[in-house]
């Protein structure tokens, strides 16, 4: 009879309840259990009927589970087993799992009974495992991720990141909108943003905006957007990359990219610069030694002609003509190692006083013998006393050149005038002439090596003479200047510094 009715019972159980019951009696002896609590713990129809309970428990739970029984039994209420702990039961294998269960005591024919409602929650563990694991990635992920509703986009989780780099806490973000720390985007704007999300255009939209800190400051931002449910609400998760670093290593490359640009532009034009010197300079050479050595050529080949003593005066005409075109031709072979010398930086000046009426006397004295007919140099008054400490023979090739220059773009029966004057504590010397002139076009390139003016081209000249100059006036702090007008002349001006206060009063009077 007894059995009749426990069979009774379970059946009635287990056609209706799909979790595993278990009945125990006062002995704590399994009297009953369904095709579920059977399957669950790998045991045959019928094969628990009789055992001990804690055949389902494992070894190193059975003390502590024997007291928490006969508590329960005593109490003789309904409630969850083990509530806070973690339950685990152990199959006829000895394989273990997660459990659930719920305790129900009642009484049957005077006998006290306990129905166990038994729950597999292995599924759940794990599912419980990836969300803890998931969030722990949330929650340390060194980039920014962002939970907002997808419709009013106020913040529904932020991670700990996030809440790092904007200076605001959980507490302060949960009343804020995605709009509080972007401040170039509007709601219309993000509505845009996510409409392909919404509409299943699109997984995954990216993007780069600002973000603003809670002190103020802004960084750049890339943001990786997807449309996700949280139960039946539709939210947009956002993982947000901070690209400072980038953006500055961006600039960097593109600033590196424009100066090695720039460098190879300017050495493309300093290469393509030569290659034009180089050309003029052949052309130069050519012109410039062929013309005199002809001419030198040609009197010594004369000079045979004249072997008697009354054509000594032919003979001297020659000779003076070849001392002078090989003067000349030393003269540009100056200029040459000038140049050289000046673009390898192996020019040594020397710093000493002199008289300025003393140098001047020199350069006048070379240059009358290169004067045209009729021409006049007028000599500067009032120089007497005048002291100068410069470097005398750079400042004697500068004052030459501009002076032979005068001579040589001036006609016949004109005047060159020296002019000496103080301008601003400096020396000032103007060499002035009645000449051709510089064309407007041409004056800005009059310093440029082997520049000529398009006026004096089929004049015999090297256009270096006054590039070396500028060169030597810019290394001493001293300067050159001139100012000219086509068909009235031209006047160059050298500035050199003054350095004592007698020159100062000669000068003024």
């Amino acid at each position: 009879m007894k059995k009749f009715e426990e069979s009774n019972i379970l059946g009635m159980f287990s056609e209706v309840i799909s979790e595993g019951i278990v009945i125990v009696n006062a002995q704590q002896q399994i009297t009953a259990s369904n095709k579920a609590a059977n399957k669950m713990f790998d045991y045959r129809e019928g094969e628990l009927i009789g055992k001990p309970l804690d055949i389902l428990i494992p070894q190193r739970a059975k003390h502590k589970h024997g007291k928490l029984a006969d508590k329960f039994m005593g109490e003789g209420k309904a409630r969850q087993m083990g509530k806070g702990l973690d339950l685990v039961g152990i199959r006829k294998g000895g394989e273990e799992f997660p459990l659930e269960i719920s305790l129900n005591p009642f009484k049957l024919q005077e006998k006290q009974y306990v129905l166990a409602l038994i729950m597999d929650i292995t599924e759940k563990k794990k599912a419980e495992q990836t969300i803890d694991y998931w969030f722990q990635i949330f929650d340390e992920s060194l980039n920014e991720i962002y939970v907002f509703d997808a419709e009013s986009f106020i913040f529904i989780n932020v991670n700990r990141g996030a809440q790092m780099n904007l200076g605001y806490n959980m507490q302060d973000l949960g009343t804020m909108s995605v709009m509080d720390i972007k401040p170039e985007v509007t709601k219309d704007v993000l509505e845009r943003l996510i409409s392909p999300l919404i509409s299943g255009r699109k997984e995954k939209v990216i993007f780069e905006t600002i973000h603003k800190r809670k002190d103020g400051s802004l960084y750049p931002v890339e943001v990786h957007l997807q449309l996700s449910f949280i139960g039946r609400r539709r939210v947009c998760v956002a993982i947000v990359l901070d690209i400072t670093e980038r953006k500055n290593y961006t600039q960097q490359l593109e600033n590196t990219v424009e100066e090695r640009t720039q460098q190879l532009r300017e050495a493309l034009q300093a290469e393509k610069k030569l290659n034009e010197l180089k050309t003029k300079f052949l052309s130069l050479v050519s012109h410039e030694f062929k013309t005199p050595l002809s001419s030198i050529l040609t009197s010594t080949s004369l000079l045979k002609k004249y072997t008697t003593s009354e054509q000594q005066d032919k003979r001297d005409k020659h000779i003076t003509t070849i001392k002078s075109k090989v003067k000349y031709l030393d003269n540009i072979l100056t200029d040459f190692l000038s140049i050289e010398r000046l673009d390898l930086g192996k020019v040594n000046y020397s710093m000493t006083s002199f008289p300025l009426s003393k140098l001047i006397n020199e350069v006048v004295y070379d240059a009358n013998m290169l004067l045209k007919e009729g021409q006049r140099i007028q000599y500067p008054r009032d120089i007497d006393g005048i002291v100068v400490e410069f470097d005398e023979k750079i400042m004697g090739v500068a004052l030459s050149n501009l002076v032979h220059n005068a001579i040589k773009y001036s006609p016949e029966h004109s005047d060159i005038e020296l002019k000496v004057s103080q301008e601003n504590d400096q020396l000032k010397i103007d060499v002035v002439d009645n000449g051709f002139g510089i064309p407007p076009e041409d004056q800005p390139f009059i310093f440029d090596r082997y520049f000529r003016a398009t006026n004096v081209l089929t004049v015999q000249g090297t256009g270096i003479g006054l590039n070396i100059v500028r060169q030597h006036m810019n290394n001493l702090n001293a300067n050159v200047t001139f100012k000219s007008e086509m068909g009235t002349g031209s006047t160059f001006t050298l500035f050199i510094p003054i350095n004592n206060k007698e020159n100062e009063k000669n000068l003024t009077g």
